[in-house]
């Protein structure tokens, strides 16, 4: 990015350009090149290194510690963060592509992106800030993007997800991260709303004839869900796989149906494994989950 001058550097710091002058000759940091005119101008690095750190310290002299010990850092969840912070989509796609040169594709999802949209979610009862909203739906279309873009697959096996989540849910975050792994890793997929009517998925489901369906989301009631797995069933038979994605289902009931866990490229994991009939180790496989409707469906 280069060099910037003194007023610039001062707003992206949100300080006055007395106060980063102050900070200059206290803690000789940032520590300014000078024109032939006498100008300052500071390494834009420095600058963004310092505006990060100060961001998660709120303590000047630690932030200045922290921004000459690592400058810029590597790309992480609290550099995204503050991206987010400001609302600064360019910023956000240096990052992304920052984490990308080290980490892979599935690897920047969970450990950065779904890290730090998560930790900017509203809890229980919270309003959604306009900080969230801006991370959730920037992270919604970079993962759009990359389906777009994922290779074709190479596999004979269909896998449908019924999602069931909300309009800026983190869960629709991971159902989205789940089908770009599994895309990265050769399966034909195919994600639906559970707000479908199954008599509707005629169609889709012989063109895919999928192995296995994956419930995801916690908004749709027990019996909808499954409907879509009868309808499901009703076209491959069934020998097709039932299997719960992020606790989608309750705790409650006689009958059984696979979890994958919480975490995108496990799941990923664990369903390919099951799918090439490899045994899941426990941790993968977590607990069995119940589903009435499920088994008398099947």
């Amino acid at each position: 990015m280069g060099v910037i001058r003194t007023n610039a550097a001062a707003a992206m710091l949100g300080v006055s350009p007395n106060t980063l002058r102050s900070w200059e000759r206290r803690y000789g940091f940032p520590e300014p090149r000078r024109t032939a005119g006498g100008h300052r101008q500071f390494d834009f690095a420095d600058v963004e290194a310092l505006r990060t750190a100060f961001e998660e310290t709120h303590n000047i002299s630690s932030a200045i510690s922290i921004a000459r010990e690592r400058g810029s850092g590597p790309a992480s969840p609290a550099r995204l963060r503050s991206a987010f912070s400001r609302f600064d989509e360019a910023e956000a796609d240096r990052v992304v592509e920052e984490s990308l040169a080290l980490r892979s594709v599935e690897r920047t999802v969970d450990e950065v992106l779904l890290a730090t949209v998560e930790s900017m979610a509203p809890g229980e009862g919270e309003a959604m800030s306009a900080e969230y909203g801006f991370a959730w739906r920037w992270s919604t279309g970079w993962l759009a993007a990359h389906q777009r873009v994922a290779p074709p697959s190479t596999r004979e096996e269909g896998v449908v997800v019924f999602d069931g989540t909300g309009p800026c849910e983190i869960d629709a975050l991971h159902v989205q991260a789940l089908e770009l792994g599994l895309r990265r890793r050769g399966l034909r997929t195919l994600t639906l709303s559970v707000a479908l009517d199954p008599s509707r998925l005629t169609r889709a489901l012989h063109a895919l004839q999928p192995r296995a369906v994956v419930l995801s989301g916690r908004s749709a009631p027990l019996d909808a869900l499954g409907r879509l797995v009868f309808a499901a069933r009703r076209i491959g038979g069934d020998a097709v796989a039932v299997y719960d994605f992020r606790r989608a289902l309750p705790d409650t009931g006689a009958s059984t149906v696979e979890r994958l866990g919480d975490r995108p490229t496990g799941a990923r994991d664990a369903l390919v494994a099951m799918l090439d009939g490899v045994e899941v180790p426990a941790a993968a496989r977590h607990e069995r989950q119940p589903l009435r409707a499920v088994a008398s469906a099947g």
